[in-house]
C-alpha cells in the first residue's frame, strides 16, 4: 500500500513544549559516551560564550523523533498499520546550539515521498523553535515505509 502523495507539503501542529534541562543534556551526552565539558559543566559552556551547558548535535532526536512518528501515523497519510518502518537518515542544520533552559517545540512538514516497488521513502523536515518563535535548528529525517510484502 503506497502512502498518500497528496500529503506532501502537509504541516503538522507543533509539539508540546519541551524544557531542555542540564540533567537531560548530561544523560544524553553520557549515553553517547561524549563527555565534552560544554555538555556537563556550565562554567565550561559559559567560557565558550554560551548561557549554559549546550546539547550534543544529535540531541534534537529527543523531540523530533516523537513528532515525526505522530506524522507517520497520520491516517490521511495512509501508512498507519504498516509496521515496517526503517529510519534511514537524520541530519540537523543549526541556527544556534540548544542549551539548558531552552523550551523548544517542533513543527513537522512532510517534505517528500518517493514511491518504490515495495514501499515508499518518506522525508520529513522538522523545524525546532524556542518559545519566542525563533528558529533554533531544522532536522531532516528520511524513513522507508515497506508495503505488504517484506523485502528479501
Amino acid at each position: 500500500m503506497a502512502v498518500n502523495l497528496s500529503c506532501v507539503g502537509k504541516v503538522y501542529p507543533p509539539s508540546e513544549p519541551y524544557e531542555v534541562s542540564r540533567e537531560k543534556i548530561k544523560e544524553f551526552a553520557l549515553a553517547l559516551r561524549d563527555g565534552h565539558d560544554a555538555y556537563v559543566d556550565p562554567r565550561a559552556a559559559r567560557a565558550l560564550g554560551y548561557p549554559d551547558v549546550i546539547a550534543p548535535p544529535s540531541f534534537p532526536m529527543v523531540v523530533t523523533l516523537d513528532a515525526e512518528y505522530r506524522a507517520v501515523l497520520d491516517p490521511e497519510l495512509g501508512a498507519q498499520g504498516q509496521d515496517r518502518f526503517v529510519h534511514r537518515e537524520q541530519r540537523f542544520a543549526y541556527e544556534r546550539p540548544i542549551h539548558a533552559g531552552d523550551v523548544i517545540t517542533v513543527t513537522v512538514r512532510l517534505a517528500a515521498v518517493e514511491t518504490l516497488a515495495r514501499g515508499d521513502v518518506v522525508s520529513y523536515e522538522s523545524r525546532i523553535t524556542d518559545l519566542g518563535g525563533r528558529h533554533v535548528c531544522t532536522g531532516r529525517s528520511i524513513f522507508v515505509v515497506f508495503g505488504e510484502e517484506v523485502p528479501r
